[in-house]
């Protein structure tokens, strides 16, 4: 496989330290979830149903949030926001562990809505740190990373629930986060490139970069999230069913490492690939695997395909995005896409819980998928549209060297 593509990105200044403190950083992150539901439920003593709602008054929050933080980099900076957004994360998950659930419930929104926007900040600096050229090998490698983060982030945060307690993992939970602010403080990652002016700039209307475009492409990003959320929730219904409940952790594992040689090979091939085209091949993938639901090793094998488009997926769309705006909004851009990555997770989880329960733990696969290929379907207009103009502006062989004349 050829390596150069990933040399010729990681041997760019700054790259290499930015991404090592980017899977450090996200890791706490990930485990936000699964420590509030563990809190809820246990030391709360409410059901899946309240620690479910907690979950989404932060999905929310960070999909309101998202954008505006975004666009306040851009005008203000990165360490302004980092020092906001740190003192919300500490003063959230230090006084969480002692917030009755009433209280609980706004103040995860607003926790949301002042979120670390360290996901976004990433992938704006790596659009600044990274020329055009050699970008999809680095957001292949940010997309790898987040795999890892998210392998590793839940299965912290389960030991330390089970070995220590919930409230416990709160605060473990809230330091690492508020850790990550420290170290991205510290870093401070470019948001300009080099050739691109710094400072405040002269307000770009919205409806100037808000293209159809770009809507296609956070729409992409969205459906590719939900197939992947309902997929989540799918896995674990179908082999509750089955009776092989203990082996999700190693079905998912499959998943995830699938995602990664996915990623990985993405980033080393020469050619790039539509987020459009990746995501309807992933939708069409992730369709059929709950015929492979029987046995748990069958679902193992029927999820690699589905799996290995994953990663490409999220780094095509955030590569896109990066390419289809203006320097000076793309932080708020970054924001739009990481609340459209949000709010498809969010949905897609509830939807394949829904049609589960509705019918049965394969279609919970089938729908999410045929979600996202309908997805696909209703934005490939805007696609070839693009490419007909982009074909039009190029001069045909025959008219090149007149032209050039």
């Amino acid at each position: 496989m050829n390596l150069k593509p990933y040399r010729e990105a990681l041997a760019l200044p700054g790259l290499r330290s930015l991404l090592l403190v980017s899977v450090l950083a996200r890791i706490p992150l990930t485990a936000t979830g699964v420590t509030l539901t563990f809190y809820v439920v246990l030391d709360l003593g409410r059901g899946y149903g309240a620690a479910g709602l907690v979950g989404a008054a932060i999905t929310v929050g960070a999909a309101i949030g998202g954008p505006l933080l975004g666009r306040l980099v851009d005008r203000r900076g990165l360490r302004p926001v980092l020092v906001l957004t740190g003192i919300a994360e500490a003063l959230f998950w230090s006084t969480a562990p002692i917030l009755p659930y009433p209280v609980l419930l706004p103040a995860a929104f607003l926790a949301g809505s002042l979120a670390l926007p360290i996901f976004s900040v990433i992938r704006q600096s790596i659009a600044a740190m990274v020329p055009p050229e050699r970008r999809r090998p680095a957001y292949a490698l940010d997309s790898m990373s987040v795999e890892l983060s998210f392998m590793v982030g839940p299965a912290l945060a389960v030991a330390a629930a089970t070995a220590l307690s919930a409230r416990t993992t709160l605060y473990l939970v809230g330091a690492g986060i508020v850790a990550a602010g420290v170290a991205f403080w510290l870093l401070d990652p470019p948001t300009r490139g080099g050739g691109e002016p710094a400072g405040p700039h002269p307000r770009v209307p919205r409806r100037s970069w808000l293209t159809p475009r770009l809507l296609a492409v956070l729409a992409v990003s969205a459906a590719g999230t939900l197939v992947l959320g309902g997929t989540d929730v799918a896995v674990v219904a179908v082999l509750r069913e089955n009776g092989d409940v203990g082996w999700t952790g190693a079905v998912l594992a499959v998943w995830a490492v699938a995602s990664l040689a996915g990623g990985f090979a993405y980033g080393a091939v020469t050619r790039s690939f539509s987020p459009l085209v990746l995501m309807a091949a992933l939708s069409l993938c992730t369709i059929p695997v709950g015929l492979g639901g029987a046995h748990w090793w069958l679902l193992c094998l029927a999820l690699i395909p589905a799996g290995a488009l994953c990663a490409p997926t999220i780094a095509a769309t955030s590569d896109a995005v990066s390419r289809l705006v203006p320097a000076s909004v793309r932080g708020e851009a970054m924001g739009l896409h990481g609340s459209a990555v949000t709010v498809g997770i969010a949905v897609g989880a509830p939807l394949a819980g829904a049609v589960i329960d509705a019918s049965a733990p394969a279609w919970g696969f089938a729908v999410t998928g045929a979600v996202g290929a309908l997805v696909a379907l209703a934005v490939l207009p805007v696609e070839l549209r693009r490419r007909r103009t982009a074909a039009a502006r190029t001069p045909s062989p025959e008219l090149a060297p007149a032209t050039a004349g």
